[in-house]
């Protein structure tokens, strides 16, 4: 069963179709880590231009997906009150590493853990596995902000 479903995340994210890239949210434990999933459809609009012959989700969105997750942990840490009014901004990425890629019918399943927060800027050590098997990892940051 669903921690969050669509109508739930699409509250607290400002993301909408066809940028919305988190469709669950499975587990989450306030200020440690969040896991949640996205379908991989072959009807995604990015699938007609990356690879027409040969579909292949982009790295860059497969990051903004774990950005998109870390930013849930982070506004639910806030709490209910914080949370609507408060927007999380990906403010950068390090350490991205890719190691398979993704295709129609995967279910990309995400995790993110809290490593800490500056000034309002949130870092998050996310992954993104299909099938158990690691596709991408990389550490997030968040940039906290009123709306």
């Amino acid at each position: 069963m669903a921690v969050m479903d669509h109508a739930e995340i699409s509250e607290l994210l400002p993301h909408r179709y066809p940028f919305m890239l988190v469709d669950r949210v499975l587990e989450i434990e306030h200020g440690e880590w969040i896991k949640g999933y996205k379908n991989i459809t072959i009807n995604e609009p990015f699938f007609a231009g990356h690879f027409p012959n040969h579909p292949i989700m982009p790295g860059v969105l497969i990051v903004e997906a774990l950005a998109q997750i870390a930013g849930l942990l982070g506004l639910k840490t806030l709490g209910e009150e914080r949370a609507r009014t408060t927007l999380y901004y990906f403010a950068g990425v390090d350490n991205v590493r890719f190691k398979k890629p993704v295709m129609p019918g995967d279910r990309l399943d995400m995790e993110a853990r809290y490593l800490n927060d500056k000034r309002g800027i949130w870092r998050f050590a996310c992954e993104a596995k299909v099938d158990g098997v690691l596709v991408c990892q990389a550490e997030v940051m968040c940039a906290e902000r009123e709306r």
